[in-house]
Formats: C-alpha cells, sequence, structure tokens
C-alpha cells in the first residue's frame, strides 16, 4: 500500500502539504515521488525537532529544484 499524507500528518508538520504530488502531471509525479516517500519516512522515524524540519524543508527545495528541472 502507498504510504500517504494525511491530515493528521499535515497538522504535525504543516510543510508536508507541499509533498503532494499526484496532481502534477506523470513525467513530474516521477520525479516527485521519492522526495515525498522520504519526507514521510522522515516524519516517521525522526523524532520532532527543529532538524527534523530543516531536514523537511531541505527536502522540500531539493524536490521544487527536481521538479523544476524537468519543467
Amino acid at each position: 500500500m502507498e504510504p500517504k499524507i494525511d491530515d493528521d500528518m499535515i497538522a504535525l508538520d504543516p510543510i508536508m502539504r507541499y509533498f503532494h504530488y499526484q496532481h502534477l502531471p506523470l513525467h513530474l509525479q516521477i520525479i516527485s515521488r521519492p522526495f515525498t516517500l522520504l519526507a514521510i519516512s522522515i516524519v516517521s522515524i525522526c523524532p520532532r525537532n527543529p532538524e527534523r524540519t530543516v531536514a523537511l524543508r531541505k527536502l522540500l527545495e531539493a524536490k521544487d529544484c527536481a521538479v523544476r528541472a524537468m519543467i
């Protein structure tokens, strides 16, 4: 089963709302999906603290750059 970003996850870490990828065209979904899966893993495994927040922010930055590279 595909891990999903749910409302509880977004409530805990609002940055997670930016990791949705299903709305993107398929060629961009392929790029974005691994970043989403990693973000879900980080939230699931790492304790909530400033370093986790920085990790998610930098991951989001990297995802945005990778998606833009494909446009």
